[in-house]
């Protein structure tokens, strides 16, 4: 997991309509205003405006390595060899147009696309595929399975593996690609903040920045003109939930991907003409983590009986306004349906409430209930701790007051910690939290998701910082089956490490899972038509995900 996925998921809330109100009255005069009456030439004109909740304001920084990434930079600007889409379970080929695995499963060559230039103008060759990974490894890490990517001519790049590593595709297809010639003139490429930056994606040329708002124009160089067909895309600051929805329900923005609570009243009903909502359940798994670092988390009874105290009906109803779908012993979003063990989901026993079972685990194991209720650990301290959740997620943190509220039934104490984001995140990144609500991994197979939640390799010491494992598990067996999975030649092999994957999972309980994420989107059509749905899912509704330069490739101004 990541940070930029954390926060994707964040959904903050923070400010309130007061603040909301103030930022509106900010914008007002640059915003569209998503009546029923527009015309023809607005529309063509018209930017395409989408509130950003978790950014209160911007800076300028287009540099896709900053910590905190500008809107559009990986959606707009830079553009990867290929977009996989979970809504449809396809791929397209992007800025390549084929790839081959070679028969040992240690190298994959990508053909680039003809005619796709830089925004500046310059062509778009191999060499800049293979810089980029070269400055990925330099700036990020990562990848440790990739030797090394090499330019063959001017199309053609072929990346080399340490070892058969089958989930490469995806991971370095759908990584943007950034221009040798201006990366590599650059002093400190971890810290420049690409103020003007030079991309072959659709939209790329930054237009009226302010700190509440910028615009993105197009891209003069765009290898597929007839698809812009749009003026440009327009991002507006938000400090929080409340204040995006605000500006949805009082059709300022064309899109947006907050949470809403209560969707159709608050804001399809203000007009069901012309506002839509889809919320596929194609998003990452929710986990509660337990820092497996610090008693009793250590115990696998011990999370599996927390796990049965926990009412996921009333976490999706209560926390997620009914948008989400309950987890199942695979720890699989719906994302991975296809991948789903049906003995281990069919046969499911610790993601299910059950109070009677998680108290007669919990007496077993060790931790007794006294005279009040409540019960101590194995050294008499009293069996409390913290759920940790950013203090701006609305929707999170009714998810861990449900949780806490469970937890009484069992003798368990559990007090919900609501600091800042940056708080949260860094107790979670030093290991030093005691739980807290977190997004994982959602990849096109479910390799990295396994590989985050067991594998002993992403384990990190306590104080030393990481972006995966928060909780600090490893498993052994998961071990050797994550190796089998990297280096099964096919889907076929890889279904039936999967398999065995959620048995250890469903014996481990390495995580509590909670529920599938949905993917949000709601949008007015007023202004642009062409958008995604459950009829014609070419992409998921997310304004932050791979998919999005599909959408941005497919609207068009209404007539």
């Amino acid at each position: 997991m990541t940070q930029p996925r954390y926060l994707r998921s964040a959904r903050i809330t923070a400010a309130g309509l007061a603040v909301g109100a103030l930022l509106l009255t900010g914008c007002a005069a640059t915003v569209n205003k998503s009546g029923t009456s527009s015309s023809t030439s607005d529309n063509t004109n018209a930017m395409l405006t989408i509130p950003r909740e978790d950014m209160s304001t911007f800076d300028r920084n287009f540099n896709p390595f900053a910590p905190a990434v500008n809107p559009m930079v990986n959606q707009a600007i830079y553009e990867p060899l290929l977009v996989f889409n979970p809504a449809k379970g396809d791929t397209t080929p992007w800025l390549a147009t084929e790839w081959k695995t070679a028969a040992d499963g240690k190298s994959i060559t990508f053909t680039l696309r003809d005619g796709v230039k830089w925004s500046d103008g310059k062509p778009l060759v191999a060499d800049d595929v293979a810089y980029t990974f070269e400055l990925q490894k330099k700036l990020k890490g990562g990848y440790e399975y990739l030797v090394g990517a090499t330019a063959e001519g001017t199309n053609k790049v072929t990346f080399t593996f340490n070892k058969p590593w089958s989930p490469a595709l995806y991971e370095v297809g759908q990584l943007p690609i950034l221009p040798k010639h201006i990366w590599s003139a650059i002093a400190d490429p971890a810290k420049d903040a690409n103020a003007t930056p030079v991309g072959t994606g659709p939209y790329t040329e930054v237009d009226s920045f302010q700190a509440q708002s910028y615009a993105l124009k197009k891209n003069p160089n765009y290898w597929q003109p007839e698809k812009q067909k749009i003026a440009g895309i327009k991002m507006l600051a938000m400090s929080g939930n409340d204040a995006a929805n605000l500006a949805s329900v009082n059709g300022d923005v064309d899109w947006s991907t907050q949470f809403i609570p209560n969707i159709e009243k608050t804001f399809i009903s203000k007009d069901k003409e012309h506002r839509h909502y889809w919320f596929p359940p194609t998003g990452a798994m929710i986990n509660w983590q337990l820092n497996t670092t610090k008693a009793p988390f250590n115990d696998p009874k011990v999370r599996k009986a927390l796990s049965m105290a926990v009412d996921r009906d009333q976490v999706t109803k209560i926390g997620m306004s009914g948008y989400a779908q309950p987890a199942d012993c695979t720890g699989l979003s719906g994302n991975y349906e296809k991948w789903k063990n049906p003995a281990v989901k069919d046969n499911c026993s610790w993601t299910k409430l059950n109070v009677d079972e998680a108290n007669k685990v919990l007496n077993e194991a060790g931790y007794p209930k006294g005279a009040d209720g409540k019960r101590t650990l194995k050294d008499g301290t009293p069996f409390e701790f913290k759920i940790s959740v950013g203090a701006s997620s609305s929707d999170w943190l009714s998810v861990a007051n449900v949780i806490s509220q469970n937890l009484q039934a069992v003798g368990v104490t559990a007090k919900v910690d609501s600091p800042d984001w940056a708080s949260v995140v860094a107790g979670y990144e030093k290991g030093t939290f005691d739980s807290g609500i977190v997004w994982s991994a959602n990849d096109p197979s479910p390799f990295k998701y396994f590989n985050n939640a067991m594998g002993s390799t992403t384990v990190k010491p306590v104080g030393t910082k990481t972006f995966d494992n928060y909780h600090r598990f490893g498993d052994p067996k998961a071990d050797a089956l994550l190796q089998d999975f990297v280096a099964a030649g096919d889907e076929a092999k890889q279904k039936d490490v999967a398999y065995k994957l959620q048995e250890e999972y469903n014996d481990a309980a390495p995580l509590v899972p909670l529920f599938s994420g949905p993917e949000w989107g709601n949008y007015t059509d007023v202004h642009f038509t062409g958008w995604p749905s459950q009829d014609n899912p070419y992409a998921t509704l997310s304004d932050r995900s791979p998919t999005t330069v599909l959408i941005l490739t497919t609207l068009e101004p209404r007539k």
